[in-house]
């Protein structure tokens, strides 16, 4: 058995006007393959679900302007593997992975990306129907499996 720990995740960013979502999901899912800091490094397992996080638009309200910046958000579960993990030190490890990776691809939003660890029932709860689920692809099986029983 993996000695592994689980991390329920809440990442949210500000992303061009014509991202795409799914593309943005899959982007997190891969950033958190491979998790480490120093010398240290681990496997990840990220499965989650995307969503746009759009302003509501109240009547006699212009919607959002073509240009505008959207803001989108993941809720899932990080599985990392290894013994001596804290949270605390995996959502720092995925914060600096997952910053690279959208400035990377996305350039300079103006803002860098939130990531933090919430309570597991926030993830039920507050995702949305309409989300797109993700995950790592090709991860280590037993990250699958420790992780499955969560989603």
């Amino acid at each position: 058995m993996l000695d592994s720990l689980i991390v329920p995740l809440f990442v949210t960013t500000d992303l061009p006007p014509r991202a795409d979502l799914a593309e943005f999901g899959e982007l997190l899912a891969e950033t958190a393959r491979a998790l480490g800091h120093d010398d240290a490094s681990y496997d990840g397992f990220l499965a989650g679900k995307v969503f746009w996080l759009d302003r509501p638009v109240l009547p006699r309200q212009r919607p959002a302007a073509e240009a505008e910046l959207r803001f989108a958000a993941m809720l899932g579960y990080l599985a990392a593997s290894g013994p001596g993990h804290t949270a605390r030190g995996v959502v720092a490890d995925v914060r600096r992975a997952v910053c690279a990776a959208v400035t990377s691809r996305y350039g300079d939003v103006g803002v860098s990306p939130a990531v933090f660890a919430i309570r597991d029932r926030d993830i039920r709860e507050r995702t949305p129907d309409s989300a797109v689920s993700v995950g790592t692809r090709d991860a280590a099986r037993e990250l699958v499996s420790v992780t499955r029983p969560y989603l």
